[in-house]
């Protein structure tokens, strides 16, 4: 079996943001050269998410909508996590998307279902961070 790991770093402008990272991990699975196996890729940090939906701005807003209607950024004293940073909201938005996404690789490519994409969601942007593509496989 063989094995590659790679990290993608971002550095968003904005406190949130979805950015659409499929021909990155596309390009890793072709880096790899497994043709038949599992692609794991996660964030690496604790107020970030990947996870897998639809690429439409739309859908994108709703999102947003959403989080901010269960975890809102403000007031920042209503979360005990809230002090140093004022983050408590990203960390419990990062809870509900999700750390990761495995996709099957078949023939070399990621074999996704029709309108599936990878997004990196970053919840307490302004500062580098990164993304792990682990592949396994033959």
């Amino acid at each position: 079996m063989k094995h590659y790991r790679k990290e993608l770093w971002f550095d968003t402008k904005r406190r949130r943001e979805y950015i659409n990272i499929t021909p990155q991990v596309q390009k890793c699975l072709e880096e790899s050269g497994i043709r038949e196996g599992l692609l794991l890729c996660n964030a690496m940090h604790i107020t970030a998410s990947v996870f897998i939906n639809d690429d439409e701005s739309g859908l994108h807003q709703d999102f947003e909508t959403w989080l901010e209607g269960l975890a809102p950024e403000k007031p920042y004293d209503r979360y005990r996590h809230n002090g140093y940073e004022d983050n408590a909201d990203a960390h419990l938005k990062r809870s509900v998307m999700g750390r990761e996404v495995v996709v099957a690789v078949t023939e070399g490519k990621l074999d996704f279902g029709p309108w599936e994409q990878i997004f990196y969601g970053e919840f307490d942007g302004g500062r580098r961070k990164r993304v792990l593509v682990k592949v396994i496989g033959e």
